[in-house]
């Protein structure tokens, strides 16, 4: 065993690191705003279907494959398959990570700086303009948001420089439950507002005639994958730091459903607000940066309010960025031999500098679209949520479903009913693969949609 590698100290301080890497940016900042441009309720039976049909099978194919192979994203798929291709697999999850926390941390730091603006009491009545100026103001300015982004990447490397007992696990333990208390008493107290229950309405009561839009569809699998950090690698990294007593299959359930509780609870804390105030639901990305702030300003104990939720939003973005910096640190660890000190400040920096041009592109650079109309930050999303994860998680699948012979594959899920365990085989070998090409080559042939 190679000396970078660590072991989570329990089973659930590893159930809790995997859920926080689950649960981040894509259920409270990225799952909002998609459920609201996409039809509410009818998004969200799509994507829960998604989650349940392709969404667990994957993430218990993914940390198969991490506590089988015992190493980072790239050295699991060499000790698994020697003198073959698929370690760039790995190659590819690293550079998906990589790109996924360049723009992740201009968000993350958006919501820092928005969360010390409430703190300092700068936020809580609406200011000259209004918040649709303050922001757009803010993320076009080209020095301050850096600064906010390094320091949450600074945050970021402090507890990942640590190790996975000392940092990642430790700092998930407590991430997570005051995560969850947070939502929960925000979703309480959004629910007391007058006209919440239109917002539930939208949220619950489908529009069936909104089935027929393919758009729906493939977005709601790109949000399955993202929400679920899924085809990056870095649940496969996790999984290879379990030990061979802890058993994958009740530990990948947990987790999965516990993400799109989180999910559905963040919707009921935004939703309700907006309808309450009559506001827009189709805001886009600055749903929770513009109109949410609007709302807490207009309601009572509203400062405080704002203070919780941009608590909340920094911490789920914490704990997925966790994950999604150690995916590349235990790679270079391994491969070039350098220590976790060395390899994070590495990483950290190289993600730094590619987040600068999504910061950018807010400002001196928001004239620059690289995909359709899309901003550079919007691009990266979309080439990395609706090309890259699901491209990844079929190389998963299809490693496990083809490459391995099924009696490995299904020794390496340990699911321990036979008939829990073929299903979960078919679903891996067939549905899933089938369903995945569908998707990306429809993503290839409408990329400007």
């Amino acid at each position: 065993m190679k000396s970078y590698q660590d072991y989570w100290k329990t089973r659930l301080g590893f159930m809790l690191a995997a859920m926080g890497s689950a649960v981040g940016l894509g259920n409270i900042w990225r799952f909002p705003y998609i459920t609201g441009e996409l039809g509410g309720a009818t998004f969200l039976l799509v994507y829960l279907g998604f989650v349940f049909l392709i969404g667990i099978p994957l993430l218990l194919a993914e940390f198969s494959i991490g506590k089988a192979g015992q190493k980072d994203a790239v050295g699991s798929f060499q000790n698994l398959a020697p003198g073959t291709k698929w370690h760039w697999t790995g190659f590819m999850g690293v550079i998906g990570g990589i790109l996924i926390l360049s723009f992740y941390s201009v968000v993350a730091g958006w919501s820092l700086f928005y969360l010390y603006r409430y703190v300092t009491g700068a936020f809580w009545t609406e200011p000259d303009g209004g918040f649709g100026q303050v922001f757009g103001e803010w993320t076009s300015s080209t020095i301050y948001p850096l600064f906010w982004q390094a320091l949450f990447l600074g945050i970021t490397l402090f507890i990942v420089i640590r190790g996975i007992k000392g940092g990642i696990e430790k700092a998930n333990v407590f991430l997570m439950p005051a995560l969850a208390l947070l939502m929960i008493f925000m979703a309480g107290f959004v629910l007391t507002l007058d006209g919440a229950f239109e917002g539930l309405k939208f949220l619950f009561q489908p529009d069936w005639s909104l089935l027929g839009d393919p758009k729906l569809y493939l977005t709601a699998l790109g949000q399955a994958f993202f929400s679920l950090s899924l085809g990056v690698g870095g649940m496969l990294t996790y999984g290879s730091y379990l030990k061979a007593k802890d058993k994958l299959p009740t530990a990948t359930v947990g987790i999965g459903l516990m993400d799109t509780v989180f999910a559905i609870i963040s919707g009921i804390i935004i939703f309700p607000a907006v309808f309450s105030f009559g506001l827009s639901i189709g805001e886009g990305p600055p749903l929770v940066f513009i109109t949410l702030p609007s709302i807490f300003a207009s309601m009572p104990l509203g400062n405080m309010i704002g203070i919780v939720f941009f608590v909340l939003l920094s911490m789920a973005a914490l704990s997925s960025a966790i994950s999604l910096l150690e995916l590349p640190v235990a790679f270079f660890s391994r491969t070039i031999g350098m220590t976790r000190k060395a390899a994070t400040y590495l990483c950290t920096a190289i993600i730094f500098v590619l987040g600068v041009a999504s910061s950018f592109g807010y400002g001196i650079w928001s004239g620059v679209t690289p995909i359709g109309d899309r901003d550079i930050l919007g691009s990266i999303d979309y080439i990395t949520a609706n090309f890259m994860l699901p491209l990844g998680a079929l190389l998963m699948a299809l490693f496990v479903g083809l490459y391995l012979n099924k009696e490995q594959a299904l020794a390496n899920s340990e699911i321990q009913s036979k008939s829990l365990a073929n299903v979960w085989y078919f679903i891996v070998k067939f549905v899933v693969p089938i369903i995945l090409v569908v998707i990306v080559i429809a993503q290839v042939f409408d990329i400007t949609a």
